[in-house]
């Protein structure tokens, strides 16, 4: 019954679906926010027109920067996420619910696939693209003063949020027939 099952469902649910939007939405709450905030504040007290002034291209210099250390921090974080989650379903599977921890470890074995780490890794670049240009996009028009930074900075983790969201939905969909149509055809439904 349930040891036949558990460690599967545990492992493939959180390797392909919750790993990488639980490690995008902390990225978004805590990275997004800031870049939102400090861009926010750079915009507010005109150091992004001094960058112009200066000759030098705001995008390359504040935007580029970011947008690369959050495409290419998230596979990181979502391994972490994966890894963390999982050891967390074992623990409580075995020493909670008391199921046999080799028939755990060996169901999980034969039912999570490359392809879902695979998946939830290309999900995590997605999501960190996602993060960095509604962060970025949100501290360049931000309104003045205190209170639009701030304001900023929320609109951008709810708004990356529910575009995190609306992708993973996309790409579920685009992955699903992926897998049935090119990684793995002969287990087409």
């Amino acid at each position: 019954g349930l040891e036949n099952r558990l460690g599967a469902v545990i492992n493939s649910s959180l390797v392909r679906e919750l790993g990488p939007v639980l490690a995008a939405t902390m990225l978004a709450g805590r990275v997004g926010g800031a870049i939102a905030a400090v861009l926010g504040t750079m915009r507010v007290t005109e150091q992004i027109e001094a960058l112009t002034t200066m000759g030098a291209d705001p995008i390359h210099y504040l935007v580029v920067p970011r947008f690369l250390a959050c495409v290419l921090l998230i596979p990181a974080l979502t391994v972490m996420a994966d890894f963390m989650g999982i050891v967390g379903g074992y623990f409580y599977s075995v020493v909670v619910l008391g199921i046999d921890h080799a028939a755990y470890l060996q169901n999980s074995a034969d039912h999570v696939t490359g392809f879902d780490l695979f998946s939830g890794l290309i999900k995590s670049f997605f999501f960190g693209g996602i993060i960095a240009v509604v962060s970025c996009y949100r501290g360049f028009h931000c309104e003045p003063g205190a209170e639009g930074v701030g304001q900023a900075a929320t609109a951008a983790f709810v708004m990356s949020f529910v575009l995190i969201l609306g992708v993973d939905l996309i790409l579920n969909i685009l992955l699903d027939a992926f897998y049935y149509n090119i990684w793995s055809p002969e287990q087409a439904p």
